[in-house]
């Protein structure tokens, strides 16, 4: 690893294409103009850009549309026109950037659980990430940037390494669970405490298995079109601040504060939702998108869920 920007190999099927990224343009849309070289200083500057400055959306499957995962597709959406994305779309766009400025970078796909004990699909995309440092220290890197309520910055691949911003707290835990006389699944389950004196809840657990490109498109066409997937049957919207957290469910609008944890939930009209959008999370939608999506939460039942549906 060098420190010189990776051009890397187009058209492989175990790398992130950060030769096609227009690199300037998305350090500007994160609103990055520091440093570009690949260390553990600068991947942190750049974990807490992105979750930042790109919000995370369902919209476009709201609306009936596909998600693609093509580097092309993404610049255009999330570089250009300012839109957000979920998890696939964030983590496959950070990898790009993180592997053109010569970071070592894998993918990992992670089971959101947020505490209901339950086994759920793998469908959540985070990185494992190697720095300058890595080959002097041995230390790498989580990067979870797709979330919704992700960490500011990287977590570090160690059992109980944590990370913090303005009250809330992330750990991470190794785990072993047998599954029979020989066998055992051996999992990092990353944890979060929203403020001190609070209990710790489990988020996501993952395994080191490597995952691809191919691999991420196979969970983004379950999660974007199977009728289970909470994602495909309501917009669901968050922006995370240095202070407060905002998010959008369905009509649902809920703004929570990092330093003492408390909620303020309004409930909107329809057609108040795409001006929401555009004040509070940055998303501006052109004139026949908004009145598509007001009419599609218009549609949506009385008893759509609680507030609070993982982002991930």
């Amino acid at each position: 690893m060098t420190d010189t920007e990776n051009t890397g190999e187009p058209g492989s099927d175990r790398r992130w294409d950060g030769a096609e990224l227009d690199l300037d343009a998305y350090l500007a849309r994160i609103g990055h103009d520091g440093d570009r070289s690949p260390t553990e200083a600068n991947l942190r500057a750049l974990h807490r850009a992105h979750v930042l400055g790109v919000p995370f959306e369902n919209l476009e499957i709201v609306l009936g549309r596909p998600v693609p995962l093509g580097l092309p597709a993404l610049q255009d959406k999330i570089v250009r026109r300012a839109r957000g994305g979920y998890c696939f779309e964030h983590a496959r766009l950070f990898a790009a950037a993180l592997e053109r400025l010569g970071f070592g970078v894998g993918g990992l796909t992670s089971r959101v659980g947020m505490g209901s004990g339950r086994v759920r699909p793998a469908t959540h995309a985070v990185l494992r990430v190697e720095t300058a440092e890595t080959a002097q220290t041995g230390r790498v890197w989580i990067c979870d940037v797709g979330f919704g309520g992700s960490p500011l910055e990287p977590v570090e691949l160690a059992d109980g390494a944590r990370t913090s911003g303005s009250g809330w707290e992330f750990r991470l835990e190794r785990t072993t669970t047998p599954l029979g006389a020989t066998a055992e699944a051996r999992e990092w389950v990353l944890h979060e405490r929203r403020g001190a004196g609070e209990e710790w809840s489990d988020l996501h657990a993952f395994t080191l298995d490597p995952q691809y490109v191919i691999d991420w498109e196979v969970g983004n066409h379950y999660v974007s079109t199977h009728p289970r997937s909470p994602f495909v049957r309501r917009p669901i919207v968050q922006r995370t601040g240095p202070d407060v957290r905002q998010a959008l469910y369905g009509a649902t609008w809920v703004t929570t504060a990092r330093a003492d944890g408390s909620r303020r939930t309004r409930e909107l009209k329809p057609r108040e939702v795409p001006e929401v959008l555009g004040d509070v999370f940055g998303i501006k939608l052109d004139a026949s998108d908004a009145e598509a999506l007001a009419g599609a939460v218009e549609r949506l039942p009385a008893d759509d869920g609680p507030a609070g549906v993982p982002a991930g």
